[in-house]
């Protein structure tokens, strides 16, 4: 009997901080969290290398009130921290899941988390260690989404996968049109053309220039996770 292979070696995962907040307002969901790990840990099981990029917003979303009028690059600085505290819940949940978890950050926090070196994360990955990048690009006016596209090229990875709370993109809101479809593939190009805000537009030209494809998923769907490696028929592709 054959064993199916996976369909990619090296994967970035984004995740948004917003997904850890299970049902709850803000904040990290015990719950949500064990189960996406399980999940993750289900996939570097099969030998990929994961790094996974995260953002802020079930913490910020707290404190966002206060940051009304507040300088911008501060608000983001802000955001920064907050991913770093999503990335030491995530990296702990890891490490208690039997996986091994590295955190790097961005900005230096060296009593708390290691800095970003890139050598020493394309070491990490090749042990087997799961590499979560923390504090976005390290710069504000940058979201954790450029943050993914720009560690997913340093890094050499394959794919980079969008978890979203939707299982693909769509050609309209599928809340808000029953006749929407969802599509198997399509092009960098073809998605700014319709203007279906899939990333931001810095993160998306910078996978487009690097020809560093980019699949849309749902991480609320039971085992998509595992299929989208396995490269069957999971959410969407956006392809150079």
């Amino acid at each position: 009997m054959t064993i199916a292979k996976p369909a990619h070696k090296r994967i970035l995962l984004k995740l948004s901080g917003e997904s850890l907040m299970g049902d709850d307002q803000f904040g990290i969901n015990r719950a949500t969290i064990v189960r996406m790990v399980e999940e993750i840990a289900e996939v570097t099981r099969l030998g990929i290398e994961l790094a996974v990029v995260i953002g802020g917003g079930n913490i910020f979303r707290g404190v966002a009130g206060g940051s009304v009028g507040m300088d911008r690059a501060t608000a983001d600085y802000m955001g920064m921290l907050a991913t770093v505290m999503n990335s030491l819940a995530l990296a702990d949940t890891m490490n208690k899941a039997g996986l091994t978890a590295r955190v790097m950050s961005a900005i230096a926090i060296e009593q708390v988390v290691e800095p970003y070196i890139r050598p020493k994360a394309l070491q990490y990955l090749e042990e087997g260690k799961v590499v979560i990048f923390a504090a976005g690009t390290g710069n504000p006016f940058f979201t954790t989404d450029t943050a993914a596209a720009l560690r997913g090229a340093e890094i050499g990875a394959e794919l980079v996968l969008k978890a979203t709370k939707v299982d693909g993109v769509y050609s309209a809101d599928p809340k808000l049109d029953p006749t929407a479809t969802r599509y198997n593939k399509i092009t960098f190009d073809a998605a700014i053309s319709q203007n279906l805000g899939i990333m931001d537009a810095t993160a998306f030209a910078l996978c487009r220039d690097q020809k560093l494809p980019v699949k849309v998923f749902s991480i609320f769907k039971h085992g998509a996770l595992k299929r989208v490696v396995m490269g069957e028929d999971e959410g969407t592709l956006v392809y150079a």
